[in-house]
């Protein structure tokens, strides 16, 4: 045996990970799936217009529903409610929504979008139509609305 040289690469470095013992794993598929997502959404929205996944979600559901609840807004993001006080914090110094108390229980807060989180949930929300195409494109339209419908199903029964 000789002595590997200075320039000589590591045993396996330059050949592919053999990933095929995770082809089984949903959750792997996904996670490897959202790596190429993550980074479409930061290109186009993440950056340009300085939002995190979660609060353009947050953005869009509240400009989508009236008079939405903090409570509402934790359970659909699965979020702890210290954690999306925390986020709506954020939002609301940032001016794009406020926290108005409602009328009928004065426990609960109403989220409402401010005009310049409307504006921003607006345009965030017309690049997220068109944002992941080039992604997607190995894809046939009938594809990717499978996976659309088949990803939705499954979130759909998280609760059980």
């Amino acid at each position: 045996m000789s002595p590997r040289g200075a320039d000589a690469p590591e045993p396996g470095e330059g050949r592919q990970l053999d990933q095929s013992c995770m082809q089984h794993s949903l959750g792997y598929q996904l996670a490897q799936a959202n790596i190429p997502m993550r980074k479409v959404f930061v290109r186009n929205i993440g950056e340009p217009l300085q939002l995190s996944t979660v609060e353009f979600t947050v953005l869009s559901l509240v400009a989508n529903n009236v008079d939405v609840t903090q409570k509402q807004l934790s359970q659909a993001l699965a979020v702890s409610a210290p954690n999306i006080t925390m986020l709506l914090d954020r939002l609301e110094q940032r001016q794009l929504l406020t926290r108005e108390r409602s009328e009928s229980d004065r426990r609960s807060q109403h989220i409402r979008l401010t005009r310049k989180g409307a504006a921003l949930a607006d345009k965030a929300m017309r690049v997220s139509l068109t944002m992941e195409r080039d992604a997607l494109r190995h894809l046939s339209e009938g594809e990717n609305t499978i996976l659309i419908e088949l990803l939705q199903k499954v979130a759909r029964h998280r609760r059980v």
